[in-house]
C-alpha cells in the first residue's frame, strides 16, 4: 500500500510494514497572537480572507484538524506489496494494437481483448477498478511493454522480489522469509478527466489496475506478518490485499480465508485492526469476508463507493437492489449501507465483534462512521483525509485553491431509510455531525482537483491520514 507520507515517517515493512513517527507541531495560531499582544502592538492584523468557497473551505479543514492526544507509535503495514508499473491506458491499448470498441465488464481477464473492454466499460464511467489477468504468458508480454513504454514510472505499492527490494527506503527493513526471487508486477493505466479514445470521453481521471499477482493472492505473508508483531509491537496494524484472493480457486479461496480470520485473532489483543478494501467482483467471496467472521475480527474499514456497494449487494444489505450509482453516491443511501455494516457486524452489547469504525470516501465527499464511545478527533480525521485527497492528486503540499473545484452535493439527506435530516453544505463549516443508534456521523466535501497529476494509492493515502488524525480510545 502507497501509506504514510513525507519523510516524517519511518517505516518498518515486515511484511509488515511499523512506522515511528517523530513529529514536532508546529507554533499554533493562538501562541503568534500572544507573543504580538506581549509587545504591545495590539491585535494581531487579520490577513484577508478567502473569498471563493474553496477557499473558505480549505481555510475552514486548517483550523479543525488538529493532532490526537494519543498518537501512534508504530504501526505495522501488511501484505500486500508489488511493483506498481503506472502509465497511460490508452498509449498502452495502442500499442498493443487494440483499437476501441464497445465496453463489457469482464470479471477476470482472460485475453487482450478483454482487458480492452473491461478498460473501455470502466473509462467511459471514470471509475477505478481492479482486475486480474488469468493467462500468465499474455500478461507478462504486456508487462514485458509497459515496462518499456516512455513515461513509465514504477512505484512501490509482501513479497518481496528484487526490484521491489530495490525500490524500498533504507528505514525499511526486510526479513529473509519475504523475500522471493521475482517480482510481482500490477499494470497500472491511467487516463485523464475528458481524455478521450474513439468515441469514447472519460468523465473523471482514474485508473485501472490488472495483474496476473499468484503471490499476493494466495497471501503467503500473512503468517511472517503476524509472527512479527510481537517482537515489533505496534500501536495499530493496516492490512490490506484480500481482494487478490480472486485469482485463487474457490476451494483455495474458502480454506485461505478461514486462515486470514486464524491469524487476524493471533494479533496480540489490544492493538486496533484495519482493514482497506479493494474493488472485487466475486461476490461469494465479498460475502464470507463479511459474515465469516472477518469484519467482526477488524476494528477499522476502508472503502470507496464501488466497494461499498459491491458488499451491500453481497450481502443482502440496504439498497442492494441498486445495480450501480447514477452519478454522486447519494449520501443518504451511503449513511444507511455504513449504518447496517455496524448495526450488523460491528460491536454491541449482545455482539463480540471488534469494528466500530468506518472510513468512506468517493471523489466528492467522505464519511466517517464510528460506534460510539470508542473513538476521538473524528472531525480532525474526516477533514484530514478530504484534504490530502486534493494535494495527493493535485501533487501539491498544501491545497491550490486555483486547481480544486468544490463538487460536492450543496444539500442531502442523511437516510432514506428513516426520517432523516436535511442539510445544507457550508463552506465555512465543512465538517457535518450527525447520530442514528448510537453511531455518529462524519461527513466533508473534497476539494476535487480539476486535472489530477496521480491517480495511484489516492485511496490508500485518505485512509492512512484519516488514521493518523484518529484516536482509540484505551480500552481497546
Amino acid at each position: 500500500m502507497a501509506l504514510w507520507r513525507g519523510s516524517a515517517y519511518a517505516g518498518f515493512l515486515a511484511l509488515a510494514v511499523g512506522c515511528v513517527f517523530l513529529l514536532e507541531p508546529e507554533l499554533p495560531g493562538s501562541a503568534l497572537r500572544s507573543l504580538w499582544s506581549s509587545l504591545c502592538l495590539g491585535p494581531a492584523p487579520a490577513p484577508p480572507g478567502p473569498v471563493s468557497p474553496e477557499g473558505r473551505l480549505a481555510a475552514a479543514w486548517d483550523a479543525l484538524i488538529v493532532r490526537p492526544v494519543r498518537r501512534w507509535r508504530r504501526v505495522a503495514v501488511g501484505v500486500n506489496a508489488c511493483v506498481d508499473v503506472v502509465l497511460s491506458g490508452v498509449k498502452l491499448l495502442q500499442a498493443l494494437g487494440l483499437s476501441p470498441g464497445n465496453g463489457k465488464d469482464h470479471s477476470v481477464l482472460h485475453s487482450r481483448n478483454d482487458l480492452e473492454e473491461t478498460f473501455i466499460h470502466f473509462m467511459g464511467k471514470g471509475a477505478a477498478a481492479e482486475r486480474f489477468f488469468s493467462d500468465k504468458e499474455t500478461f507478462h508480454d504486456i508487462a514485458q511493454v509497459a515496462s518499456e513504454f516512455p513515461g513509465a514510472q514504477v512505484l512501490l505499492c509482501g513479497p518481496v522480489g528484487p526490484k521491489l527490494h530495490e525500490l524500498l527506503d533504507d528505514n525499511v527493513f526486510v526479513p529473509p522469509e519475504s523475500l522471493q526471487e521475482v517480482d510481482e508486477f500490477h499494470l497500472i493505466l491511467e487516463y485523464q478527466a475528458g481524455e478521450e479514445w474513439g468515441q469514447l470521453k472519460a468523465p473523471h481521471a482514474n485508473r485501472f489496475i490488472f495483474s496476473h499477482d499468484l503471490s499476493n493472492g494466495a497471501m503467503n505473508m500473512l503468517e511472517v506478518f503476524v509472527s512479527s508483531l510481537e517482537e515489533f509491537q505496534p500501536d495499530l496494524v493496516v492490512l490490506s490485499g484480500l481482494h487478490m484472493m480472486e485469482g485463487q480457486s474457490k476451494e483455495l479461496q474458502r480454506k485461505r480465508l478461514l486462515e486470514v480470520v486464524t491469524s487476524i485473532s493471533d494479533i496480540p489483543t489490544g492493538i486496533p485492526v484495519h482493514l482497506e478494501l479493494a474493488s472485487m467482483t466475486n461476490r461469494e467471496l465479498m460475502s464470507s469476508i463479511v459474515h465469516q467472521q472477518v469484519f467482526p475480527a477488524v476494528t477499522s474499514l476502508g472503502l470507496n463507493e464501488q466497494e461499498l456497494l459491491f458488499l451491500t449487494q453481497s450481502a443482502s444489505g440496504p439498497h442492494s437492489s441498486l445495480s450501480s450509482w447514477n452519478g454522486v453516491p447519494d449520501v443518504g443511501m451511503v449513511s444507511d449501507i455504513l449504518f447496517w455494516i455496524l448495526k450488523e457486524h460491528g460491536r454491541s452489547k449482545s455482539r463480540a465483534s471488534d469494528l466500530t469504525r468506518i472510513h468512506f470516501h468517493t471523489l466528492v465527499y467522505h464519511i466517517l462512521a464510528t460506534v460510539d464511545g470508542h473513538w476521538a478527533n473524528q472531525l480532525a480525521a474526516v477533514a484530514a483525509g478530504a484534504r490530502v485527497a486534493g494535494t495527493q492528486a493535485c501533487a501539491t503540499e498544501t491545497i491550490d485553491t486555483s486547481r480544486v473545484s468544490l463538487r460536492a452535493p450543496q444539500e442531502f439527506m442523511t437516510s432514506h431509510l428513516e426520517a432523516g435530516s436535511r442539510i445544507v453544505l457550508n463552506p465555512n463549516k465543512p465538517v457535518v455531525e450527525w447520530h442514528r443508534e448510537g453511531i455518529s456521523f462524519h461527513f466533508t466535501p473534497v476539494l476535487v482537483c480539476k486535472d489530477p497529476i496521480r491517480t495511484v494509492g489516492l485511496g490508500d493515502a485518505i485512509s492512512a491520514e484519516g488514521l493518523f488524525y484518529s484516536e482509540v480510545h484505551p480500552h481497546y
